[in-house]
This record gives structure tokens, C-alpha cells and sequence, in this order.
């Protein structure tokens, strides 16, 4: 009698175990014999029983076109990358709280149009939930009982940062057990990148499980960037921060600048790129700062919306910088406005701060100088905290 496993077992066992495993070598053909594949064709030919092995091909006429479905419709699609990028100043952030509140208030586009109220999914990277995204929230008439923000991760071991490398699965269960989201802001959408952010296989590889999260959610995706330092003149798309593939992987691309005298002056949110839909025409817009009522000494910016903008970015943009704005200022000045801007909420580390600076293209020098000239103020929390700038 024959041993297995530690037990005994019959001949009558054996052989039966012996005919099954024929059976099932049969049911797998080698490739030379798989009726109507020819050696050598595509492992996308082959199979074994159930199991198909090799590459998946999709064959066109097994297809059914379907139509993009619109949150904003031309301006936000679901299940899409959307991208705003602009020069520091330009109230970035603030554009896609204005959008989130909308959405969640079930309130009006600036075009007029309307939307139904959903949830809106906050990840913020550089501003806190109480003194800055709240406020502004509710400053531009959010509901928010309909807004999430990405917060710590915990386990057993503590409590961490949320780190995209790593806790895109715990996020897409966070996000299905909410339900209704209808939009995504992460802000700057550089920080879904597990490395530096300007090369672009890395870009798309770390991008890709949040657009897959967008996609499975079937809501619009938007991540805030700026413009790099010294592009003037250039194509918008080409001007956004880090790697082409932000602008190349985004189904539509945003910008946002200070207009000319010529086109009323103002700011403009207007499309730089767009694959699904028209690519150029905008909004005017402007910031205002309001007191938040029954919330003593908060006050928060908001975006208040004007007529709509015709023209492509580039032609808006090249009028802009002809006429002297400061999206052509000099690097100083531009440093003087990325600090104003940073700091308006209040204090920020000297480390945070600087590699901020070192994102956009920001030399060290030029920043010293910047704070020279608007008087910052440079403090040391404790014998072992960290430098702090400050207005």
C-alpha cells in the first residue's frame, strides 16, 4: 500500500488519481496540437479549459459606443483627469472649492447650468481642514455634511500620513462606503506621486490607480498645479509643473491668470486642452474675502463668478503678458507673490516652504531676497521645533 501525504493509500485510489490527471492533460492541448491555432501564434490564441492565458484583445465590433458623461457638461466629465494650473495668486485652490460646493450644494455652474447634490472627496496636501478648506467651503455655500477629507492613516502600529504608494486601496473603501461621490480635488495633484513628479513614467504609473479610483467611482477628477517659472510665452500646456504627462494624461487642462486691461482685467479660468469638447473660452472671475457668520474672527476667500471669456488660452495669456501682468513679472516678483499666497493662512515651515519654492522653480537667493522685501518674519518653535516664516 502506497503513502501519501503521511496516510495511506490504495491502488483503486491511485489509479483513479492517475486517469484524472490524463483526462485533464487532454483537456489542455500542447500548442502544436490546439485544433485551428498554428504553432507559434499569439498567447492571446490559446487557452486551457476556462483559463485564458496571455494578453486580453477586445474586438472592435463586440463594442458599444457610449457618450461622456458630464458633471459640468464640456467643462467636467466623470470618470476623467482635469487639471488647473495658473501662477501663484491666482486663488487655484479656491476655483476647486467653488466647483466642490457646487456640487455638493447641488448649485449652479458658471455657465447657469445646474447640478444634482452629490459628495465631493478632499485630499490636501498643503492646506489644513479647520483654518483654510473649511472655511473656504463654506464661504462659497457648501453643504458640508457632502464633503470628505483625506485624513491620517491608523493601524496598529499608529497613526501616519496618507500615502499614496501605499493606501489607494484604503481610499477607494473609504469612498465606496461614503457613496455619491461625484468629484475628487487633490491638491496639488503632485503629491499622488510616490517620487519627484517630473518624469513621466513615473507620473503615469503613480497617477494611474487615482484616475482607475475615478473611474470605478464614475466621478470627475481634479488636481491643482501651477505654472513653471520662466514659460512665458509659451504654449499653457506645456507651462504646467513636473512632467508632460500631467498635461498629457488630463482629458482637460485648465488655467488660470490675471487678464490684461484689454479683456477687463479681472482673473480668467478658462480651458487650455480638452479631448472630449470645445478647448478654449472661459470664465472672468475674482477673489473676495468675507467673515464667516457664526464663526467668530474666521474669515475665508471665495470666487465670485463673471461673464464668460471667448478665446483660446494661449491668445488670452499672450495679451496678458504683452501687457505687463504679473504673469511676466521678474523672478522676485514672483517669489514675492508665491509668498503672499503660502502664507496668507499663516505660518509655514521653512522646510515646507522652500521645497514648495524648489516646485516651482524658485531659487533659493531669489527667495531670501523676496523675504527681504515683504519683511517676513522668521521664528523658531522651541529648542527642538522647526523654523517658521510668517507675514
Amino acid at each position: 500500500m502506497a503513502i501519501r501525504d503521511g496516510k495511506p493509500v490504495s491502488a483503486a485510489s491511485l489509479a483513479q488519481r492517475v486517469v484524472h490527471l490524463a483526462e485533464r492533460a487532454k483537456a489542455c492541448p500542447r500548442p502544436e496540437q490546439s485544433a485551428g491555432v498554428p504553432l507559434g501564434a499569439p498567447q492571446a490564441e490559446r487557452q486551457c479549459g476556462r483559463l485564458h492565458l496571455g494578453l486580453a484583445l477586445v474586438q472592435g465590433s463586440s463594442i458599444q459606443p457610449k457618450p461622456i458623461r458630464w458633471l459640468w457638461p464640456g467643462w467636467l466629465a466623470k470618470g476623467k483627469l482635469h487639471v488647473i494650473a495658473g501662477q501663484p495668486g491666482t486663488g487655484k485652490t479656491s476655483i476647486a472649492l467653488a466647483l466642490a460646493a457646487t456640487v455638493t450644494a447641488g448649485g449652479r455652474w458658471p455657465d447657469g447650468t445646474g447640478t444634482e447634490a452629490g459628495n465631493v472627496l478632499v485630499w490636501s496636501g498643503e492646506d489644513d481642514f479647520h483654518d483654510t478648506l473649511a472655511p473656504r467651503l463654506l464661504a462659497s455655500g457648501a453643504d458640508l455634511a457632502r464633503c470628505f477629507f483625506v485624513g491620517e492613516m491608523r493601524s496598529q502600529e499608529g497613526r501616519r500620513p496618507f500615502d499614496p504608494a501605499q493606501d489607494m486601496p484604503a481610499l477607494a473603501r473609504a469612498a465606496r462606503e461614503v457613496g455619491d461621490i461625484r468629484l475628487i480635488v487633490v491638491d496639488p495633484i503632485v503629491s499622488a506621486i510616490a517620487g519627484v513628479g517630473h518624469k513621466n513614467a513615473e507620473t503615469r504609473r503613480g497617477l494611474a490607480p487615482l484616475v482607475e479610483l475615478a473611474a470605478r467611482l464614475d466621478c470627475a477628477l481634479l488636481g491643482i498645479s501651477h505654472f513653471s517659472k520662466g514659460t512665458a510665452g509659451r504654449d499653457p500646456l506645456e507651462r504646467v509643473t513636473g512632467s508632460l504627462a500631467f498635461g498629457a494624461l488630463a482629458r482637460i487642462v485648465f488655467a488660470a491668470f490675471k487678464q490684461s486691461e484689454e479683456d477687463g482685467g479681472g482673473r480668467c479660468f478658462c480651458r487650455v486642452k480638452s479631448n472630449i469638447g470645445p478647448d478654449d473660452g472661459g470664465f472672468a472671475y475674482d477673489l473676495s474675502i468675507e467673515d464667516l457668520e457664526g464663526h467668530p474672527g474666521v474669515t475665508a476667500s471665495y470666487v465670485a463668478w463673471g461673464e464668460a471669456v471667448e478665446g483660446s488660452a494661449r491668445a488670452l495669456l499672450a495679451r496678458a503678458e504683452a501687457s505687463g501682468s504679473p504673469d511676466e513679472a521678474s523672478a522676485l516678483e514672483e517669489a514675492c507673490g508665491f509668498l503672499a499666497e503660502l502664507l496668507a493662512e499663516g505660518p509655514v515651515a521653512t522646510i515646507k516652504l522652500q521645497q514648495e519654492a524648489e516646485a516651482l522653480g524658485i531659487a533659493e537667493k531669489t527667495l531670501r531676497r523676496a523675504r527681504k522685501k515683504l519683511d517676513l518674519t522668521v521664528t523658531k518653535r522651541g529648542m527642538e521645533g522647526g523654523w517658521f516664516w510668517s507675514m
